[in-house]
Parts: structure tokens; sequence; C-alpha cells
């Protein structure tokens, strides 16, 4: 969801300034309905946007997976100045056309997928859908088996406890560990403190997997567009038509 008038000046039509006007003047419609409140939001990619009855473009829905290196924020703008996805976006030419589905924090790196299909992202970022998550981290110390299972029952951080996670160990070197782990919630730093609360430290965090999405070889720094069926499998395990088009045909036929 974005505000009416930003979605009006990327389609084109007019600058941001000129749309607010439009707006007040009773000029814009969304879904039929006149639309006369600056700050209104609504969806591009869904809902019918008309300026003096003639409908605006839809954008070209976009699908990027990006391997986020350590050391970027994962939000389009940082009050701090250090390096993020806006940045990124705009090297790239598609700055406020695309955004992340969920978080990573600055130090961990991995899969990060970014969008303007606001209806996927919603629901992909939304508890109820359990979408997975893998992650491969790297902790200081060796975890005992009893500290495996603590993980895989829950463990109790300050705000409530954790989901069963699955965790298996993938390389013991002399004094570090190399763990896979599997979590579907997206709490703030979770898998960081999850081994904060068992006295380790987290070297490094990679995400390597969301859903049916995978990093695989794709370097730090590097992305790519998804491919259709990647799409599609996305779409399908929020309870989406396997295409944002198929959606649309099925909310117009409703309708009638």
């Amino acid at each position: 969801m974005e505000r009416l008038q930003k979605i009006l000046a990327r389609a084109g039509v007019a600058s941001r300034r000129e749309a607010e006007k439009w707006i007040q003047q009773g000029r814009v419609t969304v879904n039929g309905a006149v639309v006369t409140k600056l700050g209104t939001q609504a969806d591009a990619t869904k809902d019918k946007i008309k300026v003096d009855g003639k409908l605006i473009a839809r954008p070209a829905l976009r699908y990027v997976l990006l391997h986020k290196p350590p050391g970027m924020i994962t939000s389009l703008r940082d009050p701090q100045g250090r390096p993020d996805l806006g940045g990124w976006l705009e090297g790239l030419g598609a700055k406020g056309h695309l955004f992340p589905v969920g978080r990573l924090d600055f130090n961990s790196s991995g899969l990060l997928l970014l969008t303007n299909d606001g209806e996927l992202a919603q629901k992909l970022m939304h508890p109820r859908y359990e979408v997975k998550k893998v992650y491969s981290v790297k902790i200081s110390g060796r975890p005992s088996e009893e500290d495996l299972e603590r993980l895989r029952k829950g463990i109790r951080l300050e705000d409530g406890w954790t989901a069963p996670a699955r965790v298996k160990i993938t390389e013991a070197l002399s004094k570090k560990t190399w763990l896979e782990i599997e979590l579907h919630e997206g709490r703030y730093r979770e898998v960081r403190r999850m081994f904060q609360a068992l006295g380790f430290f987290v070297e490094r965090l990679v995400r390597i997997r969301m859903g049916p999405l995978r990093l695989g070889s794709l370097a730090a720094g590097e992305y790519r567009q998804l491919l259709s069926q990647e799409v599609s499998a996305l779409r399908k395990i929020v309870g989406l038509p396997a295409s944002a088009d198929e959606h649309a045909q099925k909310l117009k036929k409703k309708s009638y």
C-alpha cells in the first residue's frame, strides 16, 4: 500500500504536488469511489485508480532475489547514513518500485526478496502462513544435545517462547560450530537471541531459504529475477492463484 499521490507520480501522470491538487479537487477515484483526502493509500497492482475517468496503467509486477551482504540496512532509507536498500535500488534503477519482504539485520546476510506485489508480500510476512525460513549459523563454541533439544522445543525470550525450531549441526570445528536452523516466525533478531539465551555468540548468520526460494550460489551483493515457477510456488504456499493476473480475473468475475 502506498499514498495515492505517490502512485500517480510514479505512473508519470503528474508530479506528486500536482497529484495532491487533483486529489483535493475530486478528480481521482479508487475502485469507483472519489478520493479527496491526502494520505489515502491504495495498492497500484490491484486497485483501479482513475484520473478524470481514465484508468492509469498498473505497474508490471517484479520479483527480485537479492543476496543481501552484511553491513547493509534492510530499509529504503537509513537516517544514520549507512548503506541501505534505497541506495542499492537506485543503482539498479528501481528505487521506489520494489520493497523488501521482511528484514535481515545489519550484520546478517543472505536471501532477501524484493517485490512490488503488495498482496503477496503481506501474506508472506503474516504469521498465519508460517512461511519457513532456513538459516546457516556459525556460533562460538560447541552446543550440546541438550542445547539442541531446547531449540527444538522452544526457547523462552523476553518477548515470550519461540516456536519449536528444526536444527542440526552441519560442521563441527575445533572451537566453532556451523548449524542449520529452520523457523517460521519473524521476530526481531530471533535467531541471534535464541543462541544468546543458550550462551553462544553468533559470528555469522546467512538466510539460505525462504519457502520454496533458495539462495543457491548467488554471491553477496548479487541478485536475480525470480523464475515464473518460483513466483507460482510462492503464491501457492500463501493460498494465492499462480499469477496475479489470474487472481485479478477471479476478483473481476466475483464483482459481476
